[in-house]
C-alpha cells in the first residue's frame, strides 16, 4: 500500500474536482490531513509512519521562495525485518518571497502514528501557530507532489 501513497495523496488533492493550481493552502492542508488519517501497513516501530509539517525560505531551484512542505514518511524494512530505508511522500507548497514570509523563519513538527499521540491535536496545534495565520489564506505559486527514498 505504501507504493500507492503518492496516488492516494493526489486523489485527496483532487477530491474537490479542482486542479492543483486552483487549490489554496487550506485546501491542501485539509487534503493532507485526510491522507494522514489513512493507515498503512508499515513496521510496528514508533517511527514507522510519520507526518512532517515544515516551512521556511529556501532556494533549491534558483531564487529564494517560501515553502510549506507536508511530508508523510514510511519506514521500509528488509526481509529480516530490519530498517532498510524511508519513503517520503512530499506535498511541497511554494509561495515566492516577501518580507512577511521571510520573517516567519523556519519550523518543523513531526507526528508519528505509532507513538501514541493524537493526530487531530497535532493538527490543531499547528493551525494555532501565528505563521499558519499568515500562510493559510495565500494562494500558492506551485504545488508539487513527489516521492523519494531517504
Amino acid at each position: 500500500m505504501v507504493d500507492e501513497a503518492v496516488r492516494l495523496l493526489e486523489a485527496e488533492l483532487r477530491a474537490g474536482q479542482r486542479a492543483l493550481a486552483d487549490l489554496g493552502t487550506e485546501d491542501v492542508w485539509q487534503a493532507f490531513l485526510r491522507f494522514g488519517r489513512r493507515l498503512f501497513d508499515v513496521s510496528d516501530t514508533p517511527d514507522g509512519d510519520g507526518l512532517l509539517f515544515q516551512y521556511g525560505t529556501h532556494s533549491f531551484n534558483g531564487s529564494p521562495a517560501f515553502m510549506v512542505d507536508l511530508t508523510r514518511q514510511f519506514e521500509v524494512s528488509d526481509l529480516d525485518g530490519d530498517h532498510d530505508h524511508y519513503v517520503q511522500v512530499h506535498c511541497e507548497i511554494r509561495y515566492g518571497s516577501g518580507l512577511a514570509l521571510e520573517t516567519l523563519g523556519s519550523f518543523d513538527s513531526w507526528f508519528f502514528h505509532g507513538a501514541g499521540g493524537d493526530l487531530e491535536e497535532w493538527a490543531r496545534e499547528l493551525t494555532e501557530l501565528s505563521a499558519w495565520t499568515t500562510v493559510r489564506t495565500l494562494m500558492p505559486t506551485e504545488i508539487r507532489v513527489f516521492q523519494e527514498h531517504v
